[in-house]
């Protein structure tokens, strides 16, 4: 591979992979790792959990390479879909085991801080939010608003039109504002 890392696309760094290229597979995971690990860890809320997630997807995409049709999606698009795939397939276990107010929340090996406390006391508020919301809307929402997608790349990773995604996330915001509402005081929001 002869120019950098940061000029090539994920999808030419994937088409080198299948080709022997295993520096390709480095950077390539160097960049789409975090990405797919953080979406697991906003979807499931166990660290843990969303490394295996975010390792399972990345196996994925080592598996399929010699067989990736250049030009029919984005890399990125692709391996957003198999993380959510696999985190909804996750939660659906889970729910069958035990109730999601049962699961630890994850140990944090910072020192307490008034500011992380109250941070983490926002993620878990909007974590507790998106699992009360249908599966579908909270997932366009996260894309949206947490991993900051466009509706287009939503819609293609959901398998769905824009229009959709425009549709799921509006009715997923109004829910989650409707059930953070009582809660702006605790979680140290104050009114502008």
């Amino acid at each position: 591979m002869n120019a950098t890392p940061a000029n090539v696309s994920d999808e030419a760094l994937l088409i080198a992979f299948a080709k022997g290229d295993q520096r390709a597979a480095r950077h390539l995971a160097d960049r789409l790792l975090p990405r797919a690990l953080g979406q697991a860890a906003r979807m499931l809320s166990d660290r843990d959990e969303a490394e295996d997630v975010a390792q399972e997807a990345m196996m994925r995409l080592w598996r399929i390479a010699p067989d990736w049709r250049q030009g029919e999606a984005q890399v990125s698009t692709w391996l957003y879909r198999v993380v959510a795939n696999l985190c909804i397939d996750r939660l659906r276990r889970r729910r069958g085991r035990v109730g999601l107010d049962q699961v630890d929340e994850p140990r944090d090996e910072t020192p307490e801080v008034t500011a992380q406390m109250q941070s983490q006391a926002r993620l878990r508020a909007l974590s507790d939010a998106l699992a009360q919301l249908p599966e579908r809307q909270a997932q366009a929402v996260a894309l949206r608003h947490l991993e900051g997608l466009s509706n287009p790349e939503i819609a293609q990773i959901m398998d769905i039109s824009v229009r959709s995604v425009e549709s799921l996330t509006a009715r997923g915001k109004r829910a989650l504002t409707d059930l953070m509402a009582g809660r702006k005081a605790e979680l140290g929001y104050q009114d502008e």
